[in-house]
């Protein structure tokens, strides 16, 4: 498993591959893994400073592709949801007939917060533009694709807020002195 996890390492490391790279940590990132793709792109950046705008939007690519994704996903999970619940009725009404039974009460179904439902209707799909923030963009994109909110809008709008996020964040740490980050890296220095 560790020369495994060495391999895969060796064969993702910035300097080598680039821009395949950023685009695929930016594209796991964005699905409900729990990664973070800023290092990936801060770093190439800062090893290639010249290639400032082709990382940002291979970036803003890859994690617009994984919010894509995510919301295939919800969509998905709601036609496998609706199906499941349909055959269920038909399994239950065929037994309520063969054994001659009456029809029992309609149960309600749980319901899920419908606070978030309410919101995402009401705004539709330029909720997206949150698609970026940590721990709610990528179940906010699933809650899209499960409510059925129009793919293309919704993709459009999930692509301006990803390239706002990594505009933002990189400027930032980009303004931020070389000093600083080899004080930060100082401690780490005689593992490599």
């Amino acid at each position: 498993m560790e020369t495994w996890i060495d391999s895969l390492l060796q064969t993702l490391a910035l300097p080598d591959v680039g821009l395949p790279t950023v685009f695929v940590v930016s594209l796991l990132s964005a699905t409900l893994l729990p990664l973070g793709s800023e290092p990936a792109v801060f770093g190439y950046i800062k090893l290639n400073p010249d290639m400032f705008w082709a990382t940002i939007a291979v970036a803003t690519a890859g994690n617009t592709v994984g919010g894509a994704i995510d919301w295939w996903l919800g969509y998905a999970a709601k036609l496998a949801v609706v199906r499941y619940r349909q055959q269920r009725q038909a399994r239950l009404h065929a037994r309520e007939h063969a054994l001659n039974l009456p029809h029992p009460p309609r149960q309600k179904k749980p319901s899920l917060d419908k606070r978030y439902f309410r919101w995402m209707r009401r705004i539709g799909p330029p909720a997206l533009l949150f698609s970026w923030l940590p721990a709610v963009g990528d179940p906010l994109c699933a809650l899209a694709g499960w409510l059925r909110l129009p793919f293309w809008s919704s993709l459009v709008y999930m692509a301006i807020g990803k390239l706002l996020r990594y505009l933002t964040m990189t400027a930032v740490l980009l303004w931020i002195p070389n000093s600083f980050w080899e004080a930060l890296a100082a401690p780490f220095r005689h593992w490599f």
